[in-house]
């Protein structure tokens, strides 16, 4: 299986979607699951400016174009964050964000794609940032789970987001429990244990050579 990360400009969703359709069905000619990543620069579902949370569901729902197109399994988004950091706000935030995704769950139910929500590290700012909220969000928002484990390790028991319901893949690296700094697996305080069993998993990393560094250490492991 594959992540497709969909920024700018190549594989932007708007961008791709104007490519000649031969262009996009190379994806099917590959023996390969393919999974999308909805954009997140500049992008945020609980923002309190309605201008930015219309085009955040914009790109969600031409991410999904991308995946119907492609034939992607799934697509990836985030929960989203606040920038002021008050109660009032947060709540105000998360009641938003919840709107807008069931918005796009909607959609991405009428367009036969699985919408994936992905839990976020654990900063006030950030929601899903543990499992007890990243679990609301699903029951809210009716989405799957996409279990960053490098997040879920800055939580201090990267296991408990593991017995989420609705579990549908994984991000995994590592970092050293505070920050989330995309080491490879086995450079970090990641206990390497808490991976036995994972299945769908997709190792996400910024360096190609920590990629094939992280595949050994499961290899070797598991």
């Amino acid at each position: 299986m594959m992540e497709i990360l969909c920024e700018g400009p190549w594989t932007w969703p708007r961008n791709a979607l104007n490519l000649y359709r031969d262009d996009l069905q190379i994806f099917r000619s590959y023996d390969v699951d393919v999974y999308l990543h909805a954009p997140t620069i500049d992008m945020n579902p609980a923002s309190l400016n309605t201008g930015i949370r219309e085009e955040t569901l914009r790109q969600i729902k031409e991410t999904i174009d991308m995946a119907v197109e492609i034939d992607a399994i799934a697509i990836t988004t985030h929960p989203g964050l606040i920038h002021r950091l008050e109660d009032r706000v947060r709540d105000m935030g998360m009641k938003l964000a919840i709107e807008t995704l069931q918005e796009a769950v909607k959609y991405a139910e009428d367009r036969g794609v699985i919408l994936s929500l992905e839990n976020m590290p654990a900063r006030y700012a950030y929601f899903c940032n543990s499992p007890d909220e990243h679990q609301y969000f699903l029951d809210e928002c009716g989405c799957r789970a996409t279990v960053d484990i490098g997040h879920a390790n800055t939580f201090g028991d990267p296991g408990k987001f593991l017995e989420l319901d609705g579990i549908f893949y994984h991000h995994l690296s590592d970092n050293d429990g505070e920050r989330d700094q995309h080491l490879a697996l086995g450079e970090g305080t990641l206990d390497l244990k808490v991976l036995h069993g994972l299945d769908n998993i997709i190792i996400e990393l910024n360096n190609y050579q920590n990629v094939l560094k992280s595949r050994e250490v499961l290899l070797k492991n598991f």
